[in-house]
């Protein structure tokens, strides 16, 4: 059972690690290349407005580091998934769309999984953090 575990951990790592493509960093993952951070889908919400964008990034961070701290301490299925689902929807809000897939993928696991994944939606809230600071 624990070789199970670890080949999933692995297949999810690599599964969920980013790469460049054009100088923007995207998930290889998915025919469309999930960005890190889309910061165009952001300013169709908010223009210009860069205290906005500080702040809801702001926001964000602070949502993910919630919600990061409540899957890495969920003891039910629905805690888990709640989690997981708050995170990825406030993820695609600000387009930081690669986190938001890795919550997705996340939100289904099996309880046994929940260690590798959190490790992996943690990994991905640090590199879209890289990513934010790379636009600012």
């Amino acid at each position: 059972m624990r070789s199970i575990f670890v080949h999933f951990c692995c297949v999810l790592s690599a599964a969920l690690r980013p790469a460049r493509v054009n100088d923007r960093m995207v998930a290889d993952t998915t025919p469309n290349e999930a960005l890190l951070f889309d910061q165009d889908h952001l300013a169709r919400y908010i223009g210009s407005d860069d205290g906005l964008r500080t702040e809801l990034l702001g926001l964000m961070r602070e949502q993910a580091k919630r919600c990061l701290d409540l899957m890495a301490n969920a003891n039910d299925r629905s805690s888990w998934r709640i989690a997981a689902h708050t995170l990825k929807g406030a993820a695609r809000g600000v387009g930081a769309f690669a986190l938001a897939d890795a919550c997705d993928a996340a939100e289904e696991m099996p309880e046994e999984s929940w260690p590798c994944a959190t490790l992996m939606v943690g990994q991905k809230i640090t590199e879209t953090e890289m990513a934010i600071a790379q636009t600012a």
